[in-house]
C-alpha cells in the first residue's frame, strides 16, 4: 500500500498545470535535440541549469529528466530516416533502421522504435518506483567509509566503461578530482589551489565548466565536421504501425532490450549508450532465424531502442538514492539539485518525497507525451535538419553566456566559461572523453568529505576502509574491475568493442 500512496503523492505533484507544462517542454526539447545531431542531452541540460535556479526543485528535475529520456526517442527518427544518429545511443539504430528505410519500410521502423521506447520506458519507471525505496533504506545505514568506497567503485566503473583509451579516461577522472579540490577547505577553512584568485575561493563554477565542456566545446568541434550528403526518406512513409508479424518477431527483442537496459542503466558508467550497444550485440547472437542484421532486420531497431530508454530512466536510481551519478547527465542533475540546496542521497526519499515521487510519476506522463509527439511530427523533425548547424551556434553561445552570468552575476564566471570551452575543445581534439572529468568533479569533493569523516571517526586509522564489510566489498569490486581490464585478452575485447 505504501507504493500506491507514494505514487498518488507523485501524480498529485506531476499533474499540476505547471509541472505538466514543464514536463511537456522537457520532452519536446529532448526530442528536438535528439533529432539535431551534435548537441545532445548533456549539452542541453548544461545550458538549462541556470533556468532551474528560479524553479521549484520538483519542476526543475521533471523538466531536465524529460530532456534526457526525450532525447532517446528523438535520436531514432534521424537515425532511421537520414542515417544520422541524433543522439549517441542511437548509433546502433542506424545499422538496421536506415536499411529498412531504403527498403521502403521507414514507417514500421519508426513505429517499432516508438513502441519499444514506450514499453521500455514504462517498465523502467516501474523499476525505479519499486527498487529505489529499499535501496534508499539500505543507503541510510551506510557509514562514511562505505560511501567513499562506493564512489571509488563508481569512478572505476565509469573509467572501465568509458569510450576510447583507458589511460585517457583515467587522466580525465584525475583531472576532474583535482578541479574539485579548488576552493575553501570545508574543515580548516584554508584557501587552496586558487593561485591568488579570490573569485575561486568558492571553487570552480560547475555550471561554467559544464557549459564550456559540453556546450560550447562540443558545438565548435561539430562545426569542423564535414557531413556528407545523405539520402533522406521523408515521403511515402506509409503506415507507421508495424504489422502483426513484425510485433510478434520483436516481442522478445523488446523484452530482452528492456531488461538489459534496466540493469545496465543502474551501473556506474552505464546508461543509454552502453545499453543500446549491448542489446544489439546480444540480439545478433541469440535472435532466431531468419537473421539479416545490418541489412534491415527490425529486431535491430527494437532491441537497442528499448534498451536505451530503459537505461536512461533507471540511471536515476543511483543518482536519487545514493547521490552517485552513473553518467554525465546524472552528474549535471546532481548539480541542479545542489543549486537548489538539496543534497542528493537517501535523505531525498524521506525528507523530500514530493520531489522523488513527482519525478517518478512524471516519467509515465512524459512517455505518453513522447508517444503522441514522435510519430505525428516526423515530417517536422526531419525538416529541422535543413537548418544549417552554423546558424544554431550563435544562439547556443549567447544562451550559455547569459545563463552562466545570471547565476552569480559574476563576470569571472564568463572567463571560466571561455577557459573550459577551450580546454574541452583541446581534449576533444586529443580524443579524450570529457564525461569522466565531470564525474570526477562532482564526486571529488564528496569523496574527500566522506574520507575525512571516516578518518576522524577512526582517529586517523585508514584501516577503517577495509574493516567495514560494505566498504571492503566496494573496494574489492573496484580492484576486480581494474585487474580484469589489465588482462590482455579482456583489454583487447574492450578495445574491439569500443572500436565497433
Amino acid at each position: 500500500m505504501d507504493i500506491l500512496s507514494n505514487l498518488a503523492l507523485g501524480f498529485g505533484v506531476a499533474i499540476s498545470l505547471k509541472n505538466l507544462l514543464y514536463c511537456f517542454f522537457g520532452v519536446f526539447l529532448g526530442t528536438l535535440i535528439g533529432v539535431l545531431p551534435g548537441i545532445g542531452p548533456v549539452a542541453t541540460v548544461a545550458m538549462l541549469l541556470p533556468l532551474t535556479f528560479n524553479l521549484d526543485p520538483a519542476t526543475a528535475m521533471i523538466m531536465l529528466a524529460g530532456i534526457y529520456y526525450g532525447a532517446q526517442y528523438g535520436g531514432s527518427t534521424t537515425a532511421i530516416l537520414v542515417n544520422i544518429p541524433g543522439e549517441s545511443s542511437s548509433v546502433v539504430t542506424t545499422l538496421d533502421g536506415y536499411q529498412m528505410a531504403r527498403q521502403g519500410r521507414a514507417g514500421p521502423a519508426l513505429g517499432i522504435a516508438a513502441i519499444a521506447s514506450f514499453v521500455a520506458g514504462t517498465f523502467a519507471t516501474l523499476v525505479v518506483a519499486l527498487f529505489s525505496p529499499p535501496l534508499a533504506e539500505i543507503a541510510l545505514k551506510f557509514q562514511p567509509a562505505d560511501y567513499f568506497s562506493l564512489m571509488v567503485f563508481g569512478l572505476v566503473g565509469a573509467v572501465v566503461l568509458a569510450r576510447g583509451s583507458l589511460r585517457k579516461a583515467i587522466a580525465m577522472v584525475v583531472l576532474g578530482l583535482l578541479l574539485g579540490l579548488v576552493g575553501t577547505d570545508v574543515n580548516s577553512g584554508a584557501i587552496r589551489f586558487t593561485f591568488g584568485i579570490p573569485a575561486l575561493a568558492e571553487g570552480i563554477s560547475f555550471v561554467a565548466l559544464a557549459m564550456g565542456m559540453f556546450g560550447i566545446a562540443e558545438v565548435i568541434y561539430n562545426l569542423e565536421q564535414r557531413g556528407k550528403s545523405r539520402e533522406v526518406f521523408t515521403s511515402r512513409l506509409g503506415s507507421v504501425l508495424p504489422s502483426r508479424d513484425d510485433l510478434k518477431l520483436c516481442l522478445w527483442s523488446i523484452a530482452r532490450g528492456t531488461g538489459l537496459g534496466a540493469v545496465l542503466g543502474i551501473l556506474p558508467g552505464g546508461g543509454a549508450l552502453l545499453s543500446s550497444f549491448a542489446a544489439y550485440t546480444i540480439e545478433k547472437k541469440i535472435a532466431k532465424a531468419p537473421r539479416n542484421f545490418g541489412d534491415g532486420d527490425i529486431r535491430g531497431v527494437a532491441a537497442p531502442e528499448a534498451a536505451n530508454n530503459a537505461g536512461a530512466q533507471t540511471s536515476f536510481i543511483p543518482m536519487l538514492t545514493l547521490g552517485v551519478p552513473s553518467n554525465p547527465t546524472m552528474a549535471l542533475m546532481i548539480g541542479a539539485l545542489t543549486i537548489q540546496g538539496i543534497q542528493p542521497g537517501p535523505q531525498v526519499l524521506s525528507q523530500r518525497p514530493e520531489l522523488f515521487w513527482g519525478i517518478v510519476a512524471s516519467m509515465w506522463i512524459g512517455n505518453l507525451f513522447l508517444l503522441a509527439l514522435n510519430l505525428p511530427l516526423v515530417g517536422l523533425w526531419v525538416r529541422l535538419l535543413a537548418v544549417p548547424y552554423r546558424l544554431l551556434f550563435p544562439a547556443i553561445l549567447v544562451f550559455c553566456c547569459i545563463g552562466v552570468f545570471t547565476i552569480n552575476n559574476n563576470v569571472f564566471d564568463l572567463f571560466q566559461l571561455v577557459a573550459f570551452a577551450g580546454l574541452g575543445y583541446v581534449l576533444l581534439k586529443l580524443g579524450c572523453e570529457p564525461a569522466p572529468l565531470i564525474l570526477g568533479l562532482v564526486l571529488g569533493p564528496m569523496m574527500e568529505e566522506y574520507l575525512r569523516r571516516a578518518l576522524l571517526i577512526s582517529l586517523g586509522d585508514p584501516m577503517v576502509l577495509v574493516t567495514s564489510p560494505l566498504s571492503l566489498a566496494f573496494l574489492l569490486a573496484a580492484a576486480g574491475l581494474l585487474i580484469s581490464i589489465a588482462v590482455p585478452l579482456i583489454r583487447a575485447k574492450r578495445e574491439e568493442a569500443m572500436k565497433e
